[in-house]
């Protein structure tokens, strides 16, 4: 049954990270930006033919290989770990779910596609989706734990 509800959370991250990129390819033309917060927040459409901050730019397939590899170690350590362990296992679940979201779009399209814009302090972020929030959230959170964790065990 656990594995069922694992599942069922991926599938749900997944929907809604392709509905919302749906959205984006339904009512903005590429390179368009409209603005949500002056000066600080825009829905900008650009495609990103790379990972994380454009890097690995052009190496789709390394990045499919990746993602399916990354998911499937991931969902083993998510089987895997603890029963009591619900930090961990919604880390997993969002990584997880922000990797296949990502790799949908590589399959569908060859590139990524990408919207949210800010514009923080004059710097301009790199644009990125839902699914990128999901896997940094995901490896926030297992960081803070892990760090949480250490600092406590030395005690």
């Amino acid at each position: 049954m656990t594995v069922i509800l694992y599942l069922v959370c991926i599938s749900i991250f997944v929907l809604i990270d392709q509905i919302v990129k749906k959205a984006v390819l339904n009512h903005l033309a590429l390179g368009s930006a409209v603005e949500i917060i002056r000066n600080f927040f825009y829905l900008t459409y650009v495609r990103n033919y790379g990972a994380g901050f454009s890097i690995l730019q052009n190496a789709t397939l390394f990045l499919i290989v990746l993602s399916v590899i990354a998911s499937i170690v991931l969902f083993y350590y998510l089987l895997k770990s603890e029963k009591d362990d619900l930090i961990s296992k919604m880390s997993y679940l969002l990584i997880i779910s922000g990797a296949i979201g990502n790799l949908i779009d590589r399959i569908r399209f060859g590139y990524v596609v990408d919207f949210l814009d800010f514009k923080i302090f004059g710097y301009d972020f790199p644009v990125f989706n839902v699914a990128d929030s999901f896997i940094t959230v995901g490896c926030f959170i297992l960081i803070i734990k892990t760090l949480w964790e250490a600092r406590h065990a030395a005690d």
